[in-house]
């Protein structure tokens, strides 16, 4: 009776890792489509892109904007400062999926590019925190997506 159960989980397993290939395989296929130029930015997978077109498509009305798709994003500055420090922290609201591409667009860039490393570097010693410094990171991307995505959507239309 184990070997039987084993073997019926083993080959369940092995149609669910099929049906995970094709649903991969057919996302793929729609993310190129919909957004071959967001696509090709360092970083931005299939899944990353994916999740920023489901955040555009969702909040149309929030994008017409770079200040817009930040906020939507939750990557915009608030200050968050005191009488004697002047500072900013991001939103905390936002939809948190898109804000989460944006965190692994970022996390990929400090892992492999140099540019942005050596923007890390001299962000560091300005006396940023790495938390900081992802919050720079964040708004940046969200500016330099934003044409890009809007792009890639009128392009749909």
């Amino acid at each position: 009776m184990t070997r039987r159960a084993i073997r019926a989980l083993a080959r369940r397993w092995l149609e669910l890792t099929d049906e995970i290939n094709t649903h991969n395989r057919d996302l793929d296929e729609m993310v190129q489509l919909a957004a071959p130029n967001l696509v090709a930015e360092q970083g931005v997978s299939r899944d990353v892109a994916a999740k920023l077109l489901i955040a555009a498509g969702d909040n149309a009305e929030r994008i017409g904007n770079e200040a817009g798709f930040a906020a939507m994003c939750g990557v915009n500055p608030v200050s968050a400062s005191s009488g004697k420090t002047n500072r900013h922290r991001l939103n905390r609201s936002g939809d948190r999926q898109a804000n989460n591409a944006l965190w692994v667009i970022a996390m990929v860039r400090l892992s492999r590019d140099p540019e942005t490393r050596a923007y890390r570097d001299r962000r560091k010693t300005e006396g940023l925190s790495h938390r900081e410094i992802v919050r720079c990171l964040k708004r940046y991307l969200a500016r330099r997506l934003h044409p890009i995505l809007l792009k890639d959507l009128a392009a749909l239309t």
